[in-house]
């Protein structure tokens, strides 16, 4: 599998971004699309996880009513709409597929968000 990543740059606190992840390869064979962040001098923190067969959504705590994932089945793509954000939102973001239950194994190139007060 094959991810690539796009849609990062910066905005003002309040507005909205939204970032792509094209799949290829053995889309077949992904459980769950998760995107994750790691903001400057943090570890990198699930931000929330596509459920590739049922569409089912989880979302961090810190997201959640804010940012949406959803998917373009056709174009094997997963996006995650973020909105209302907010300067500690600023992170860059990373799409990843999950193939063997309970393992990312395929991840994107980071793209970077930030955002601005």
């Amino acid at each position: 599998v094959q991810l690539q990543a796009s849609g990062g740059g910066s905005v003002l606190a309040g507005g909205s971004l939204r970032l792509s992840c094209a799949a290829s390869g053995r889309t077949f064979s992904i459980y769950y699309m998760g995107w994750f962040r790691q903001a400057p001098g943090k570890e990198r923190d699930v931000v929330g996880r596509f459920s590739w067969s049922s569409g089912s959504t989880y979302y961090a705590d810190s997201v959640k009513g804010r940012f949406t994932i959803s998917r373009d089945s056709a174009k094997s793509t997963v996006y995650l709409q973020m909105n209302s954000l907010k300067p500690e939102d600023t992170a860059v973001y990373y799409c990843a597929a999950q193939t063997r239950l309970g393992q990312y194994d395929f991840w994107g190139q980071g793209t970077l968000v930030t955002v601005s007060s």
